[in-house]
This record gives structure tokens, C-alpha cells and sequence, in this order.
């Protein structure tokens, strides 16, 4: 065989050694993070993969570089490696920025009380104890009042985002949820304002997680309205309570002034008592044709309605006072 023959068989080989190289899955049995600080560059990863027993130290690495200088062009950020991944893969993924999401749920229903304890706590999220004035601030609103302004939703966020970004989304979010919804709402609603329908919806969302019961209790608050009744709903009270919530409602609480006591005031609390959902949205702009005033629980999670005192009464005995 000619040198040349054998030159040109010995770099085939090397090409095909190296490809083969190259699509070998990573010793890795389960996915890990791999974070890229800025400055980081290819031979250095090759180093660090080699350290972290994911990648057996050989000539191999740095030629694959040398032969594909694309593959070199890394970006910093936090990324996930997974079983199966080679480093062909692995590159790829570095190249294209395709850093680990994460994801956090904000419940509707729950008080921005209750979301800051999970936002605090969201892995690689920063936290800002001020955020959720500040988001209302950058958006224009100076009403420094903010419950109930933000839309539940499941939010993606790269690793060390910080939470006013992910709660801009939410904020805007609602801003065009509640603004659909008070588009098509029923006519001559007792409501003077989008931020009485959000009012409105909060006290629905936590009143009934069913979703078909959610018109019928959107109905009966508005006829209480239109009627001048007070609305008389628990929940108002405990979220007026606080943290002096401890489970139970008790007669002295329904008879304390707060502003959000229900029971005591005429029409709505000043302010949302919790995050409600597009339903809950819609169900206050598109109430339920009917002239029920009054529903209690069946305490399995759906509602008697009633239209007279009386009907209400003996609906509270049977499922309240378990009286027959």
C-alpha cells in the first residue's frame, strides 16, 4: 500500500473513530444540571465532563473540536444532561441556548399571601420581597393595591430569572383576561367598573371549584347587589381575619368590622380576596339567568340554591344543622 493510500485509509479511520466517539451516550444514569458560566469555552467543558466522570479523558474530544470548529461556539446558562445524550448532542444543545426551564404554578383561588410562600421558594428564581408593588408601578397602576391583579397560570422561567419578569407575565395576563371579560358582559350588571367584576370573580373563585355552579353563585351575588342585600360570604370574612384565620368562623367574627366583612357592609370589599381564573372571570361578566338569593354547601363540595328565606333555611338544617 502507497503512503498515500495509507494516509488517506488512517484518516478515514480517525473520522469514523471520532464520529463514533462522538454519538457515544455519556456515562451518565441520570439527568444532572450543567451550568456554563460566562467565559467557558469547549475545551474547558471537555475538562469539567472529564472531572464529572461523565466523559473518558482521550485525544478524542479535543480533535472532534479541531475538525468541527462550529461546535465550538457554547453559550452560558444552566442545562440539563440526560441519559442518552452524547456529546454530538450535548454540543448541539450548548450551541442552541436550549437552557433548563422550570415552571411554577400559581393557584387560583390562593391570596398573593399564599403565592409568595412558593415563590420564595421556587428553585433558581429571584426573589424580590417588593414585587408585586413594583410590577404595579412599572405597569402604571399607583393603586398600590395588588391581590388579586395577577392571572393564575403554570409559568416557565430559565434558571436565575428574576420573579418581576415571570410576574409582568401574570399581570399582564389578567390586565387582558379581565378586559375580555368585562367586553362581553351581560348588560346592566351592577358593577361600575372591570375592577368590581374582579372583585366579584375572586369571591366566586372561592366560593365553588365547580365549574358549572360558578354562573348560579355569580347570579345570586348579583341579584343580592341589584336587591341592596348584603352578600354575606364567608370568604370575605376570613380573608378580612388574616392570619387570625384558624379554620372557624365564629359568630363574633361575622359580627366584627373589617372592611371586608360581608355580613357588615353594603356591596362589594374594597378589594379582591384571592386570584380568580377565566371562569370565575366570566362567570361574574355572564351570570346565570335566575333568581336564586341564597346557597349553602352540601359539604361535598357543590351548593343548594334557594330563592326565598325560607327554602334557604330549611336547606341550611338539613346539610349544615344535619336537622331533618
Amino acid at each position: 500500500m502507497s503512503l498515500t493510500l495509507l494516509g488517506a485509509a488512517t484518516a478515514l479511520w480517525g473520522m469514523k473513530e471520532l464520529e463514533t466517539f462522538a454519538n457515544r451516550p455519556l456515562m451518565l444514569e441520570q439527568a444532572r444540571e450543567l451550568e456554563l458560566n460566562r467565559g467557558t469555552n469547549a475545551r474547558a467543558l471537555g475538562k469539567e465532563l472529564v472531572e464529572q466522570g461523565l466523559l473518558e479523558g482521550s485525544w478524542h474530544y479535543d480533535w472532534y473540536l479541531r475538525l468541527n470548529p462550529a461546535m465550538a461556539g457554547i453559550r452560558q446558562g444552566l442545562y440539563e444532561i440526560t441519559p442518552g445524550d452524547t456529546v454530538k448532542s450535548l454540543l448541539e444543545k450548548l450551541i442552541s441556548g436550549k437552557v433548563k426551564d422550570f415552571a411554577i404554578t400559581l393557584v387560583e383561588g390562593q391570596t398573593l399571601r399564599e403565592w409568595q410562600a412558593k415563590l420564595e421558594t421556587a428553585p433558581r428564581l429571584n426573589w424580590d420581597a417588593d414585587v408585586f408593588h413594583k410590577v404595579l408601578k412599572a405597569n402604571g397602576d399607583d393603586s398600590g393595591l395588588p391581590e388579586g391583579k395577577f392571572f393564575p397560570d403554570t409559568y416557565s422561567y430559565p434558571a436565575n430569572q428574576d420573579v418581576e419578569t415571570l410576574l409582568t407575565q401574570s399581570y399582564l395576563k389578567m390586565q387582558q383576561e379581565l378586559a375580555a371579560a368585562w367586553q362581553v358582559r351581560a348588560p346592566d350588571l351592577p358593577l361600575a367598573s372591570a375592577y368590581e367584576l374582579l372583585i366579584l370573580a375572586s369571591i366566586i373563585e372561592k366560593e365553588t371549584g365547580k365549574a358549572e355552579e360558578r354562573p348560579l353563585i355569580a347570579a345570586v351575588f348579583i341579584n343580592r347587589l341589584r336587591k341592596g342585600m348584603r352578600l354575606q360570604t364567608d370568604p370575605t370574612v376570613i380573608y378580612g381575619m388574616g392570619t387570625r384565620f384558624n379554620g372557624n368562623i365564629t359568630r363574633k367574627d361575622l359580627r366584627e368590622d373589617t372592611p371586608f366583612n360581608t355580613y357588615r357592609i353594603q356591596g362589594l370589599p374594597p378589594t379582591p380576596i384571592a386570584a380568580p381564573g377565566r371562569e370565575a372571570l366570566m362567570a361574574a361578566a355572564q351570570p346565570a339567568q335566575s333568581d336564586y338569593l341564597y346557597f349553602v354547601s352540601r359539604n361535598d363540595g357543590s351548593h343548594v340554591f334557594s330563592r326565598t328565606l325560607a327554602e334557604h333555611n330549611r336547606a341550611v338544617n338539613q346539610f349544615q344543622r344535619k336537622q331533618k
